[in-house]
């Protein structure tokens, strides 16, 4: 959180992603003057009341921090699982932040989270959080996808897939051989996470937990990749679904340098190694933090002709 700011005009920008929304504010000149982070949301939450709710209330409370940093003009916000359909939305933002309702612009957050990576035409941004797509923006502004369908689907590689995987994998082998999951650091580390080895925890948190929680799962399947050749074998194959995903955009618009980001992709280094032995030779790849709440940020504050 930095100083209020009401001696320039400032550009919000919003990340919301499964596990957490963070933003920013930006001044015109592209400096970030205070940033922060509420809840996950996802707007595909929206099609309930409950979730509804919910997502009023991560906004209620996003915009309390950002007021008491400074009052933006400008909103750029980048929201996963947006498809479009974004008045209810748009209204709460103008109503919580005093903007006005043409001040704000709303996106899927892989938008946001490619240009920050890259301009239009240049590369293909692979971002892994709780989900995963690739995406590249063209040199006319057109948004292209490959994958990013819903952890119900796919979105293999994923935070919410890395989990499911683990899971999968230690109730087959309990099916197989029931008190097996003791030998396993990774069982013992999923455990601990959902609150015990019985199988109506395991239950409980596969079925009643957002998807964003049941991604943080991840996190265990990481810690045990050096004990556990499960868990490695899981990590492994998460990179080869990530390869797969830049091939595919590739495939359909030529070979462009390529950039991992996300969460999930920076659990564990066997994740980013997978992903550079699966593409050919010669084609560039970096890892980098994403921070598309800086990106959206510096496009709400950046000055109009």
């Amino acid at each position: 959180m930095g100083k209020p700011q009401s001696d320039r005009t400032l550009g919000l920008g919003i990340d919301a992603g499964g596990t957490e929304t963070r933003w920013a504010l930006s001044d015109p000149a592209g400096a970030i003057v205070a940033e922060g982070t509420v809840p996950g949301l996802s707007a595909l939450m929206m099609a309930k009341p409950a979730g509804r709710e919910q997502v009023h209330a991560t906004f209620s409370q996003l915009a309390r921090d950002v007021l008491e940093a400074g009052q933006p003009q400008r909103v750029c916000a980048g929201l996963t699982g947006f498809g479009g359909d974004g008045n209810v939305l748009l209204g709460w933002l103008s109503d919580l932040l005093d903007v006005r309702l043409d001040a704000i612009t709303l996106c899927n957050d892989i938008e946001v989270a490619y240009l920050d990576a890259f301009e239009p035409g240049q590369g293909y941004l692979v971002y892994a959080g709780t989900g995963s797509i690739a995406a590249f923006i063209d040199d006319t502004g057109e948004f292209h996808r490959a994958g990013g369908r819903g952890v119900m689907l796919d979105d293999a590689g994923g935070g919410f897939w890395i989990a499911r995987e683990a899971m999968r994998r230690i109730w087959r082998r309990e099916d197989e051989e029931p008190g097996a999951w003791q030998d396993s650091p990774m069982a013992h580390a999923v455990f601990d996470h959902v609150g015990g080895s019985d199988w109506s925890y395991s239950r409980s948190f596969m079925y009643t937990q957002e998807r964003g929680d049941i991604g943080k799962l991840a996190l265990a399947v990481a810690m045990t990749a050096g004990a556990d050749p499960a868990a490695r074998h899981i990590l492994l194959q998460a990179g080869r679904e990530l390869a797969r995903l830049a091939l595919a955009l590739v495939t359909r618009f030529g070979q462009r340098p390529i950039v991992l980001s996300g969460r999930a992709a920076e659990l564990h280094p066997l994740i980013y190694e997978a992903m550079r032995a699966e593409l050919p030779p010669g084609f560039k790849l970096e890892k980098r933090s994403a921070r598309p709440h800086h990106a959206a940020a510096r496009l709400a504050a950046r000055p109009r002709n």
